[in-house]
């Protein structure tokens, strides 16, 4: 299976299977010299394991991350990262019964048709598992552009579960980190957590749409035509599992407008640089970023493990039925927002460092 790889200076490979004995991320093309620390990625990996809470699959798996090499005296060198988590709570007898049945809405049948061959302990690599290596990874990104932009951030949050959706005039960045959906609205978190709880004691499952922001990155990041920064990360976002649509800025909604109400008006700041007078590009014009907030929404179906009897075929090709036992997410959509923000991390460091190999940070000049 190719295409485990992705990035263009700052790359990362990740591998391993949700049954088998680890996980983890080759990453390659890190700065040297960056303050690096497994304490540091375990921070992030802790904000996504699972069995957190009833919200979320109660498959206990501590995530450490342990790092191998690339990394000598508390510092980057270099040289290729490799991170290494182990798998410690899988139940691989609870995929026996569907071993050759395909579950409907999984990649089953589509790994099978392509390959020949399907790990169903969990999926193997299709599994979400596979996104705490990308998380860890996302880490490291982390890392290198605190190094390179002090001050930067990039934070995620929940804007929709199923049809419940927040108030955006009610948004408030401090509450993200209050409740178990990353949702920035107190009110919203509580109509949820219900919400979701039902879903949850029915065997169900339930669609999210996460938003990821980055501040604080310099205008000039991304190139025209192939390189543009919002296709890669349109990309990123869309390889992540469940995802089924991406947004930059105002996104689908863009359709509805007019050029007038569209186009974000430019003006000088009293600090001499260009500013706009909104947002609805996202912070990204011409696939180069503006120097504004950097907004990427990504849509996640509902977990396809749920406990009602779906139609399906065997391996022979007979019809029968199918019901997914184990341990599932209600909303696979809670534990996606560090993914999105690992993600978004990698392909803007990338950038950053293609930026700098092919202006050196050189900008036109502006009054």
């Amino acid at each position: 299976m190719s295409f485990n790889t992705f990035g263009h200076l700052f790359r990362v490979t990740t591998w391993g299977e949700s049954h088998g004995p680890a996980l983890g991320a080759t990453v390659d093309g890190c700065p040297p010299g960056v303050p690096l620390e497994a304490s540091m990625l375990q921070h992030w990996l802790d904000r996504r394991k699972p069995g957190q809470n009833k919200y979320t699959t109660q498959r206990r798996e501590a995530d450490e991350v342990e790092i191998l090499s690339g990394v000598f005296e508390g510092k980057t060198t270099g040289t290729p990262i490799q991170l290494m988590i182990r798998n410690t709570d899988q139940r691989s007898k609870d995929y026996g019964d569907i071993a050759q049945k395909f579950r409907p809405g999984h990649a089953d049948i589509s790994y099978w048709q392509k390959y020949g061959i399907r790990d169903y302990r969990g999926g193997g690599r299709s599994s979400a598992r596979e996104t705490a290596a990308r998380v860890a990874a996302g880490g490291v990104a982390r890392e290198a552009i605190r190094a390179l932009l002090p001050g930067a951030e990039i934070r995620g949050y929940m804007t929709r579960m199923g049809t419940h959706e927040i108030d955006r005039a009610k948004f408030d960045a401090a509450e993200i980190d209050n409740n178990p959906f990353w949702v920035p609205d107190a009110t919203a978190a509580e109509t949820w957590a219900g919400y979701l709880d039902a879903l949850r004691k029915s065997g169900s499952s339930v669609g999210a749409v996460i938003e990821v922001s980055a501040t604080g990155f310099p205008a000039g990041l991304g190139a025209p035509v192939y390189g543009k920064l919002d296709t890669e990360l349109a990309a990123a976002m869309m390889s992540i599992n469940a995802v089924k649509g991406v947004e930059i800025g105002e996104g689908m909604a863009a359709a509805e407008l007019t050029g007038e109400a569209n186009a974000d008006e430019i003006y000088m700041g009293n600090d001499g640089q260009p500013r706009f007078s909104s947002n609805h590009a996202g912070g990204i014009l011409g696939g180069i970023s503006t120097g504004q907030e950097i907004v990427v929404r990504f849509a996640v179906k509902p977990t396809s493990s749920i406990l009602t009897t779906r139609k399906t075929i065997d391996l022979d090709g007979n019809e029968t039925e199918i019901i997914t036992k184990g341990r599932h997410d209600p909303c696979v959509g809670i534990r996606a927002v560090p993914v999105g923000e690992a993600m978004m991390a990698c392909v803007l460091l990338d950038h950053i460092l293609l930026d700098r190999g092919q202006t050196g940070g050189v900008r036109g000049p502006i009054g």
